[in-house]
């Protein structure tokens, strides 16, 4: 039960002063607050007695209000210290998830349900968090505390009774125990079925328009309905367990109750105890109510907690599959890059994605990459990014420099990369766009748009730059979306620019006008384009055409054509569609 302590001393050692400070007095409190029951039955004695005297009448009136007044002072800090670190443990794992989902490649997402994720970083952190807090306040109360009554009740009431009434106690032991176990099983289950709950919340929003498109309103409604359905069947069935913690222990105290006053009653008529001394003992056995359901949120914190550490642990102990290089090798500005008869797989692949790829791309050229749909493109632009592990047979280099030996950092400071698929942060067009670049200035930030061609779009924007782009850019056109993506990297002027198939959701003319603004505003600087239109490419310093992952042709365009092949097959099939869509546009416009 108590290995999430065990497992979180890290972070009790690190804070040491306020732990210590907090169980300090907590534990001080205990003997402050088991002194006004003797005070009370010192008092029935005295009036039973008839010795009370307005004079220790007042000093017992004072000893009472200085007891408060501690208790108040201790009070206020140790619930500062205590859950002010429990506050500072939930930011430290916030800040340690966040940070190692920062540093995960795309094969650590693939394996993760992002809504799963979410539950880690949110349900998860949670109940850690009040392990540090609460869990170590009535793992304090269930123990010292109730030994401090224990103690009392014995020594200054009755041992006799005090033995008596504690009959009940190893049965709540047992079932306690029970009840965590049954608790740490449920509530494992309940978090998982969170997660898939969270993922389908979130599939569900971003995909909102196919699903109206496809009238599946009501589907998914019955969809969710289920999943739902099953997160609240697991937590009924974790609060069965939890509505039984205190029921049991308040009847078991109970019981206590009826043996205190009946061994109670039996001692005072043989004259072993006096009246105000069984008058303290009820009001011990009160006290004690506490401390025992304690026990029970003890045990069932200890186990939530130590199912959801063991969860965020999983996530924090996944080692990255691309680490940094070790003992990275300076390069500068990247010269050259080439592809020595590189072979790649994807981790979860049964054959290769790329075979036997060679190719060398110097500073200032302009790439293009094209193939059918599934050739290897983004793969073959994946190895630059370095978002796998290496290839299994060959090596990139850049400036002669394996590039799993280059920094991250620095390798990442030279790219600006723009998928076919734009994301968009949920803030303004101009948050967006300086994303990469917080200082550009607004010169920088007008000429990024009028290279990507979305200066026009701007004036039609509701409140212009400043106009919220919705989540994941959900209020613009995909073609917006593209465009404020390529702007974004331009603002950046990286060193290597990659443009996949980022182009896809523009018209020919928009893109022309495009791709002749990177042309003319690039030279000294390398552009990589992937695309499936080919006179986005027709002016680059060289082209490959990739199939099935292996290159098949390669060249200029005009070297291209004249081979034949599938690009002068692909290329000619093209121009003579644009043709036909532009002579249909003039006979409209006759008509």
């Amino acid at each position: 039960m108590f290995t999430v302590l065990v497992k979180l001393r890290w972070f009790f050692k690190e804070y040491k002063w306020r732990y210590l400070i907090a169980l300090t007095l907590l534990i001080l409190l205990n003997f402050v607050e088991v002194a006004p029951p003797a005070l009370i039955g010192h008092l029935i004695d005295a009036m039973n007695q008839g010795t009370l005297t307005s004079r220790s009448l007042m000093d017992t009136v004072f000893i009472y209000v200085v007891l408060i007044v501690i208790s108040y002072v201790f009070g206020f800090t140790w619930q500062y210290q205590l859950f002010g670190g429990a506050n500072v443990l939930a930011r430290r794992l916030r800040t340690q998830l966040m940070t190692h989902f920062l540093a995960m490649t795309p094969t650590f997402f693939e394996k993760n349900r992002t809504g799963d994720l979410m539950a880690r970083a949110t349900n998860d952190l949670d109940a850690v968090s009040q392990t540090a807090g609460f869990g170590i306040l009535t793992l304090i109360d269930s123990t010292t505390f109730s030994a401090t009554i224990l103690l009392t009740m014995a020594v200054l009431t009755s041992w006799k009774l005090t033995l008596v009434s504690l009959l009940p106690m190893p049965i709540i032991s047992f079932l306690m125990t029970r009840y965590g176990k049954v608790v740490h099983e449920r509530f494992i289950k309940a978090q998982y079925a969170f997660g898939k709950m969270n993922d389908r919340v979130l599939e569900s929003i971003a995909g909102i328009r196919v699903l109206r498109a496809f009238v599946q309103e009501h589907a998914e409604e019955r969809r969710f309905a289920a999943t739902t359905e099953d997160v609240f069947q697991k937590n009924v069935s974790v609060a069965r367990i939890d509505s039984l913690f205190e029921p049991t222990i308040k009847i078991l105290v109970g019981i206590m109750y009826l043996i205190g006053l009946g061994y109670g009653a039996y001692l005072i008529f043989q004259s072993q105890m006096t009246l105000g001394g069984l008058t303290a003992f009820n009001v011990y056995l009160g006290m004690l109510i506490w401390p025992m359901l304690a026990i029970g949120e003890l045990i069932n914190t200890m186990q939530r907690g130590n199912a959801s550490l063991d969860r965020v642990t999983e996530t924090l102990s996944y080692k990255a599959d691309v680490p940094d290089a070790e003992a990275p090798v300076a390069v500068g500005i990247p010269q050259e890059i080439a592809f020595h008869h590189l072979t790649f797989r994807y981790p979860l692949s049964s054959e290769d994605n790329l075979i036997d790829v060679t190719l060398t791309v110097t500073r200032g050229q302009t790439l293009g990459i094209v193939g059918r749909t599934g050739s290897g493109k983004s793969t073959f632009i994946r190895q630059l990014l370095r978002e796998y592990a290496p290839a299994r047979e060959g090596e990139l280099t850049i400036s002669g420099v394996a590039i799993d030996k280059i920094a991250y950092k620095e390798l990442h400071g030279w790219l600006g990369y723009v998928p076919q698929e734009s994301m968009l942060f949920s803030r303004s067009v101009e948050a967006n766009l300086r994303f990469g670049a917080p200082d550009a200035s607004d010169d920088e930030i007008s000429q990024a748009l009028e290279k990507a061609s979305f200066t026009k779009d701007v004036a039609l924007l509701p409140d212009g730059l400043q106009t919220l782009v919705g989540e994941r850019g959900i209020s613009l056109s995909g073609g917006q979306k593209q465009r404020i993506a390529l702007a974004r990297a331009l603002v950046v002027d990286p060193e290597i620019l990659i443009l996949d198939d980022a182009m896809s959701a523009v018209d020919a003319r928009t893109e022309a006008h495009i791709v002749d603004s990177i042309k003319s505003t690039r030279t000294g600087r390398t552009t990589w384009i992937a695309t499936h239109r080919l006179s986005a490419i027709a002016h680059a310093d060289h082209i490959i055409v990739l199939d099935k992952g292996r290159i098949i042709e390669q060249g200029t365009h005009e070297s291209l054509m004249q081979q034949g092949g599938w690009y002068y097959e692909q290329y000619t099939r093209q121009q003579l569609e644009d043709d036909s869509t532009q002579d249909e546009l003039f006979a409209e416009v006759r008509e």
